[in-house]
């Protein structure tokens, strides 16, 4: 029997009783599907709910074959090595022992001497040369990930569950997962935002508060419809508003029609002219059709009013955000950024940067590229003054802000408001509140606490506090800042940083971001030197 994984009317709700999926019912086969939707819809909790790691409140998940499922946020021990990840620590303890002489008879019956060799060709099959006694604690972000999918594919799933797999990953790294996904014959359900990933599917499902929608095709499919879609709910949009204005005007002209009658009918009665019992039999059916009229425009309202509210509903799901963003005044000649000699890192007897001069002049763009550990970051905390450099001198003579992907210039007990008024203390709470609204945070949004936001609305808060001001930073600083991005975030940040007119440095990896940000410059950090390559 195939693979399979089959919901029938599942639904979840968080622990206070908000309905987080509703009634949904899929079926994946032996495919490559994406999973796709806004921050906070509830993509990575399906994935727990496929794996177990959650009950439904209602519904079935029926499972045909094995699963195997990496977390997007797992958590290892103490002491853990990549061998945890393989649960091979003890067969492996078995084999040295073996190798020691130290192994009875009973145990060498159970020892399998072609498992270290097979747990490396699953490690650089992902792309690593690790030995499997290497602690988790001295790998990358991107490493442990790698390392994790390494981990799966030896468990031999029929079922993949990725939840953003390439986050973290650097371009070799994403290249890894591309090249194995591409390879894979089996089933697969992948959480991403990653749109060059996401353009391997054989489909795409679309999660989003009206409910998970299954589409055939790749990325560029599934975009391409979603246009389609945008269109029409505009459209309906602008006819249901007519229809609503056209009910409301008529029922106006009724109401002013009967109101003009009984007036007539009252100076009738006045003046005497038709017996009372004639006067009180029209009074009474004019009342009673004019309740049947009243009735019937409330009725024709109420519909035109369900169906403009409806409307207004599909297209704010379909509708991408919205990101304005003002002129920060900046030069052509001004020079932003300078850094003459400059050595730095953590370790004072192996500088992780070395000898590094750079100059930026007006609104460059500019990326930052090189491999995981390369110390991109590193740079990134020279410049703001984070970490003190070795050598030589950094001067930045500009209004100037970072975002990385943890947006730390947020404080997590503080609301929205609270910060931008941190961050921008000549700033007002009218400021702090247009300024938000702006960025899709509207009304009592800014009053949310920063630390209980999603990772895509706390990177869109931390635009809104620099971005967001009246001029905003004439130096823009991000560091992968697609990471924690749903798609129609991602979308808003391309456009807002499309109408910025500052200087930008950029560290990412994400290959279709980097084209829509269109850098005119990247610099190349390699063995702690910068290469320059022009686009």
């Amino acid at each position: 029997m195939p693979a399979s994984v089959s919901l029938s009317a599942l639904s979840w709700s968080t622990p206070d009783g908000t309905p987080l999926l509703t009634d949904l019912s899929l079926s994946f086969g032996p495919a490559r599907t994406g999973i796709v939707g806004r921050n906070g819809v509830g993509k990575s909790t399906l994935l727990r709910l496929i794996a177990g790691d959650l009950p439904p409140s209602s519904g079935q998940v029926q499972i045909s074959g094995k699963l195997a499922m990496m977390r997007q946020d797992a958590m290892e021990r103490p002491g853990d090595t990549i061998a945890d990840l393989f649960a091979a620590r003890s067969a492996l303890t078995l084999l040295e022992r073996a190798e020691a002489g130290l192994a009875s008879v009973e145990e060498l019956a159970d020892a399998d001497w072609l498992l270290p060799s097979r747990i490396e060709a699953a490690l650089l099959r992902c792309g690593l040369t690790c030995p499997p006694q290497t602690p988790l604690a001295r790998l990358s972000g991107g490493q442990r990930t790698r390392a994790s999918l390494a981990a799966l594919l030896f468990a031999e799933p029929d079922f993949l569950l990725l939840d953003e797999p390439t986050n973290n990953l650097d371009r070799t790294g994403r290249q890894a997962v591309i090249d194995i996904l591409r390879q894979w014959t089996r089933g697969a359900i992948i959480v991403s935002h990653d749109r060059e990933l996401l353009e391997e599917m054989d489909a795409i499902v679309e999660l989003t508060s009206l409910g998970a929608s299954l589409h055939g095709g790749n990325y560029s499919a599934f975009r391409q419809r979603k246009d389609v879609e945008l269109e029409a709910a505009e459209r309906d949009l602008a006819h249901a508003a007519k229809v609503k204005g056209e009910a409301a005007r008529r029922a106006q002209q009724a109401s002013e029609r009967k109101a003009r009658k009984d007036s007539a009918g009252r100076r009738s009665r006045v003046k005497g002219d038709q017996p009372k019992m004639l006067m009180d039999a029209a009074k009474a059916r004019s009342e009673a059709s004019g309740a049947a009229d009243i009735r019937l425009r409330e009725s024709r309202l109420k519909v035109a009013d369900e169906t403009l509210s409806s409307a207004r509903d599909t297209l704010e799901v379909r509708q991408p955000l919205n990101m304005t963003v003002s002129s920060t005044g900046l030069a052509a000649g001004k020079t932003v950024l300078r850094l003459e000699n400059v050595s730095g890192g953590y370790d004072p007897d192996a500088p992780i940067l070395r000898d590094l001069s750079l100059t930026v002049t007006g609104p460059q763009r500019i990326l930052v590229s090189g491999a995981n550990g390369s110390g991109k970051t590193s740079l990134f905390k020279l410049i703001m003054n984070r970490l003190a450099p070795q050598s030589g001198q950094i001067s930045v003579p500009v209004a100037h802000a970072l975002l990385d992907q943890h947006v730390g210039l947020l404080a997590s007990d503080a609301t929205l408001r609270e910060n931008f008024l941190r961050l921008r203390p000549s700033g007002d709470a009218h400021m702090a509140h247009a300024a938000l609204a702006r960025f899709g945070f509207r009304a009592d949004d800014a009053m949310r606490t920063a630390g209980r936001l999603s990772g895509g609305e706390r990177l869109r808060a931390g635009l809104a506090c620099t971005l967001g001001a009246t001029p905003p930073p004439q130096l823009l600083l991000l560091d992968e800042p697609t990471n924690h991005l749903d798609l129609d975030g991602i979308a808003a940040l391309e456009a807002a940083l499309k109408a910025y007119d500052g200087a930008l440095l950029v560290i990412s990896h994400d290959k279709a971001f980097i084209g829509s940000l269109a850098p005119e410059l990247t610099l190349h950090l390699e063995n702690g030197h910068l290469v320059r390559q022009r686009e």
